[in-house]
């Protein structure tokens, strides 16, 4: 049996691995073209890439997935089943028609809930106490194909998008290997989306990744773990960005700050500098202010450059 896997980030990396441990035939990997990376804008091979190379899988990295010629490399691998994991491009209907048993998809969310591209940076700045994996055949449409199974992940307060990437990338490696083989016998579910409980998480926008003082505290907290490790939270500081890295509530009153607008700096000491949100304060703990490395809020404070009283917008 032909599988072709089609994946680009780290995400992705454990599903394939799975699959070449249960020893399934992986004729190629498809992943995103090369990208410049870091200051120097040197090309990096995406993490996908990387795996594949290293177990000598032949690679394809189509700028366009539904050019005539991507669609005739695809098809000429006769693949009986196609896997894909955060790959990052739609597949038009010539590819998904291809494949003896369908196309698959590892989804970073339970459907049909957080449909779309960022579905486990999203359930955490929106609070969600619980995401998961839904292994689901693909269809034409946006993450609206039928599932086949599923399974829920816990999402502790601690969490941030780095480490539930982490959880949910071995649950979406787990999960396929689970279910593919009743996929070849034709033993698997595959159950409908309820579209009136569709929820959409499109790709996070710069302006996602700028902190709304005026939010209460559990939201810039929930925001600024959405945001970690890749973006970070960011906030204005003397007109320049003040990226925000960690942050922790406050335990009992905190400062008083009655009449203070949300933004101001409340207090700076070795918790961490303290600032008024739109009901009560949050504390920044690791911060980078422009042209400087990340650092623990502590380092920054003993600097002296910052003061009470301080707005940040």
């Amino acid at each position: 049996m032909n599988i072709v896997f089609m994946g680009t980030p780290d995400f992705a990396v454990p599903s394939l691995e799975a699959l070449l441990r249960e020893g399934y035939n992986v004729v190629a990997v498809v992943t995103q073209p090369d990208r410049p990376q870091g200051r120097k804008k040197i090309l990096t091979p995406t993490p996908v890439k990387e795996a594949a190379q290293r177990h000598g899988i032949p690679v394809l990295q189509p700028h366009r997935m539904r050019s005539p010629e991507a669609i005739e490399e695809i098809a000429a691998l006769q693949p009986d089943v196609i896997v894909t994991a955060a790959y990052g491009q739609i597949l038009p209907k010539a590819v998904l028609d291809l494949p003896k048993y369908g196309c698959l998809n590892v989804h970073g969310s339970l459907l049909p809930k957080y449909r779309g591209g960022a579905p486990i940076q999203r359930s955490i700045i929106n609070g969600e106490k619980e995401t998961g994996i839904t292994l689901m055949y693909m269809a034409e449409g946006l993450d609206t194909g039928d599932m086949i199974a599923k399974s829920a992940v816990t999402i502790g307060d601690e969490d941030t998008s780095g480490t539930m990437f982490d959880k949910l990338s071995a649950a979406g490696a787990a999960l396929l290997t689970e279910q593919l083989p009743l996929i070849i016998e034709g033993r698997a579910g595959r159950i409908p989306q309820n579209e009136s409980e569709a929820t959409y998480a499109p790709n996070l926008s710069r302006e996602d990744e700028r902190i709304d003082w005026a939010a209460s505290s559990r939201d810039i907290y929930n925001r600024v773990r959405g945001l970690v490790p890749y973006s970070g939270g960011y906030t204005l500081w003397n007109g320049e960005v003040f990226k925000i890295w960690a942050t922790k509530l406050v335990e009992g009153e905190g400062v008083q700050a009655s009449g203070q607008a949300p933004g101001t700096v409340l207090d700076l000491s070795e918790r961490g500098i303290e600032v008024k949100t739109g009901d009560t304060s949050i504390l920044l703990t690791r911060i980078q202010p422009a042209g400087k490395k990340a650092m623990d809020a502590s380092e920054f404070i003993r600097g002296g450059v910052m003061k009470p009283g301080t707005v940040l917008s």
